[in-house]
């Protein structure tokens, strides 16, 4: 008789590790074969209510924030178990015995799961008393080791699942920022005139994919033409869209052949602070310069103030208004105006040039950028700025950009 009841048990203990191998495969099977979140919980849960015969259960999982993804045998919302104040000492799998808070006793066992050093899931579990007719077990409770490890693999495949899905994402954004970097290439200009009356040079570093500085060269006529430079607040996407907008309307305003430079500042303000509703503004600075009568007008509406030279002295052109999109109405426009003598040179920049940091926490600053200036003077203004940039990488060593950083020289012969 004794025998007897041996045998049984084995048969029963034989068939339960018979269901725990179909179990993990049939979830294996749904992980290999690529199955949504929701069915790999369905199985789950199935195993955990019809096959193990437990009603009261609950498996919170973190991905952002806490939350759970199976509830089983309670009612209402589980809104007094705090993870980190109640469940968070837990590291491996325990009974209950008891705790403060009423939500928490109504469970007999906590089973963590670990990734990595850090708790991504819990499981609670209420006792409950197998069916005969299934198994010959007193309890779930002696099945612990099953149900902890079938919770880790489910939680593992679901983690692996949202890594996946958040590099599917990633992926998808680097290539949309590939596209938006060779976009947004395409928005300067290219062809640079250097000739008997002019040479001029641009370089600039985007600190992202994409980047929120702007420099133009915009001919007017033959004798006539606009340079510009702008740095939008702010970074990233919606700093390139607002500055591909920006440049937009600057050539669409400035094809009207009987332009002011003082009514584009107030056009351009309306126009950034639709686009911006006053979130970002870009400072702007703008020059009109003839080459007959050597007159240079600008405005510099809030902008770096760009170097004007002969090699010797510098003077900042400085005249101007505040930045564009800060105020819905700008308050003052004050044009600059100046002549222009030969060999002189103008180089405008962005703050990116002049805020670069170094590990001890020194700026670049203006000074020191107006000596580089005199010192290489003699040289073309694409040696000049390839130049100023060497020193920028030198003077910050292994520290990151701190800004998109843009120089735009022009030498006036």
């Amino acid at each position: 008789m004794k025998n007897d009841s041996i045998i049984q048990e084995l048969k029963e203990q034989l068939k339960f590790k018979d269901f725990e191998l179909n179990s993990i495969l049939e979830i294996t099977k749904g992980i290999n074969t690529n199955q949504s979140v929701d069915y790999l919980i369905s199985v789950y849960e199935f195993i955990l209510k019809e096959q193990l015969g437990l009603d009261k259960f609950v498996l919170f999982s973190k991905e952002n924030n806490w939350n759970y993804l199976i509830k089983s045998g309670v009612k209402g919302r589980i809104k007094d178990i705090v993870i980190e104040r109640d469940l968070g000492r837990f590291r491996e799998t325990t009974l209950i015995e008891s705790s403060s808070n009423p939500e928490l006793n109504q469970f007999d066992v906590v089973i963590p799961v670990i990734h990595q050093e850090q708790a991504i899931a819990y499981l609670l579990l209420k006792e409950q008393q197998l069916s005969t007719e299934r198994f010959v077990l007193s309890s779930s409770i002696n099945e612990l080791s099953f149900i902890q490890s079938l919770t880790n693999i489910i939680i593992v495949a679901i983690e692996n699942k949202r890594m996946n899905k958040q590099s599917i994402i990633q992926e998808r954004i680097k290539k949309e920022l590939e596209v938006a970097s060779e976009m947004q290439k395409l928005l300067f200009p290219d062809n640079l005139p250097s000739d008997k009356r002019l040479d001029l040079a641009a370089t600039y570093t985007a600190r992202h994919e994409v980047g929120g500085d702007y420099y133009d060269f915009i001919p007017i006529n033959d004798n006539e033409f606009i340079v510009c430079i702008a740095d939008v607040s702010g970074k990233g996407i919606s700093a390139a869209m607002l500055m591909a907008n920006f440049q937009a309307t600057i050539r669409t305003l400035l094809g009207f052949k009987n332009f002011n430079l003082e009514h584009l500042i107030h056009e351009l303000n309306n126009k950034v602070m639709k686009a911006a509703k006053g979130e970002k503004f870009i400072t702007f600075f703008i020059g009109h310069y003839n080459t007959e009568t050597r007159e240079f007008n600008y405005i510099n509406a809030g902008h770096n103030h760009p170097i004007l030279t002969n090699g010797k002295k510098a003077q900042f052109l400085d005249k101007g208004s505040i930045g564009l999109g800060m105020l819905e109405e700008i308050p003052f426009v004050e044009p600059g105006m100046i002549t222009i003598s030969s060999n002189s040179t103008l180089v405008l920049y962005t703050d990116g040039v002049v805020e670069l940091q170094n590990k001890s926490g020194e700026y670049f600053e203006t000074d020191r950028l107006i000596k580089l200036i005199h010192s290489f003077y003699p040289l073309k203004m694409e040696d000049l700025n390839n130049l100023i940039f060497s020193k920028l990488d030198e003077f910050r060593e292994t520290e990151d950009l701190v800004d998109d950083t843009a120089i735009f020289s022009c030498r006036f012969f």
